[in-house]
């Protein structure tokens, strides 16, 4: 293959198309005889293979977006390697286009994108991930993504209250980070493991067998139900309000929380 057949009006036509570096697009062109389309393909296969390779790597930055319209919200989060990627436009044009699609038809539809997930992946250099995702429809649905860094956000839908209530609860989610909404969510044996932790904790061993298990109720309400970061949310303390529990809270509105998801990315 000639020089001349190599142009560099060819190889740049083959970058725009692929994202691909110049020497890559020049080397695959000649491999591909000048075919611009056996030489795009090429591209594709040489990228999804270091893709392939950088699936283990850690994602320890990347964002996380949120949709509330018209009676449905969703949330999705997208993890890649480097803050610098993530401030990229094709990184956060793959973001939106992933949150978009788990609008339009759930957090299933995420996987639909996967070709041009690897294809990013091997375009950035970094391994980039969906990380959670969650679409809800009915009720009051609010949603928060905290700043500035959008790398931890939360989806809510309550029975009752106000959109703004539930940004507030989103606030407080991001906060506390429970484990779960209630305490009839709570398995019954994540209560009995804690329940004999503390049973067997010094801090009993001195007290009378009545007195064990009144005192055991008790820590299990304030160092269990109630702990942030984890615990329950109707239990937990408001971070609005110190004086109330998020149950009160939400008792006093005539709302209760439906469902909650909170996305985050490594390193929020």
């Amino acid at each position: 293959m000639s020089a001349v057949e190599i142009s560099a009006a060819l190889v740049k036509e083959l970058r725009d198309m692929t994202g691909a570096g110049m020497m890559d697009c020049k080397r695959t062109l000649q491999e591909t005889g000048g075919d611009i389309e056996a030489a795009r393909t090429l591209l594709r296969e040489k990228g999804m293979a270091r893709a392939g390779k950088r699936a283990d790597r850690e994602t320890t930055e990347g964002l996380v977006g949120s949709i509330v319209a018209d009676g449905v919200g969703s949330i999705v989060g997208i993890g890649c390697e480097t803050e610098f990627v993530s401030k990229s436009d094709e990184f956060q044009a793959y973001a939106e286009k992933v949150l978009r699609a788990v609008h339009a038809n759930g957090p299933e539809a995420a996987a639909e994108l996967d070709t041009e997930r690897l294809e990013l992946v091997a375009k950035l250099g970094e391994n980039i991930v969906v990380v959670g995702g969650a679409r809800v429809e009915g009720g009051t649905i609010a949603q928060y993504v905290h700043p500035p860094a959008h790398k931890i956000g939360v989806l809510v839908q309550l029975e009752g209250g106000t959109p703004e209530l539930g940004r507030l609860l989103g606030m407080h989610i991001v906060f506390g980070r429970p484990e779960w909404n209630t305490r009839d969510d709570v398995p019954a044996e994540a209560i009995a493991a804690e329940r004999q932790i503390f049973l067997n904790s010094d801090e009993l061993q001195s007290k009378s067998e009545a007195a064990r298990e009144k005192i055991v109720e008790g820590m299990l309400g304030k160092r269990f139900f109630a702990a942030a970061p984890g615990g329950v949310l109707s239990d937990q303390t408001w971070i609005h309000d110190a004086a109330k529990t998020v149950g009160q809270t939400l008792a006093d509105a005539g709302a209760t929380v439906t469902s909650f998801t909170l996305v985050t990315v490594a390193g929020a």
